[in-house]
């Protein structure tokens, strides 16, 4: 499995470290960010292959930062968590619900689709000009 670079945000700093660990015991490399601020500062200095937000952020931070992301060119994932209470974002690349390891094969199937569909597009022909 190649390396996966997480940037994980959240505001509960204890659910944050506590998933970063067992992600961390998976084997991603995972920079957390405890607030919108701090997040976009890290994602200006990092290079992530994923951005995750978590379910406590309200809606409209999530979206504007999903929105920063995109507006820098990056196609990073923007996966966000689901607390019970909150629906689909339809700004996120995915959605997503679970304690840390169901959060884990989420991740994954998420990094796998996006492998493939990066192997795709490399793998078409160039058209000569």
């Amino acid at each position: 499995m190649p390396l996966t670079v997480v940037l994980a945000v959240g505001l509960d700093s204890l659910l944050l470290a506590n998933h970063r660990a067992v992600w961390q015991t998976a084997g991603y490399i995972v920079t957390s960010a405890g607030s919108i601020r701090e997040a976009i500062a890290r994602f200006r200095e990092g290079d992530f292959d994923l951005v995750l937000l978590g379910g406590f952020i309200p809606a409209d931070s999530r979206e504007r930062l999903a929105f920063l992301i995109r507006a820098s060119g990056s196609r990073v994932p923007v996966v966000c968590v689901a607390n019970s209470s909150s629906g689909s974002d339809s700004f996120a690349d995915a959605t997503i619900r679970g304690e840390p390891i169901k959060l884990l094969e989420d991740i994954g199937e998420i990094m796998a689709t996006r492998a493939k569909a990066h192997a795709a597009n490399q793998a078409k022909p160039r058209l000569a000009k």
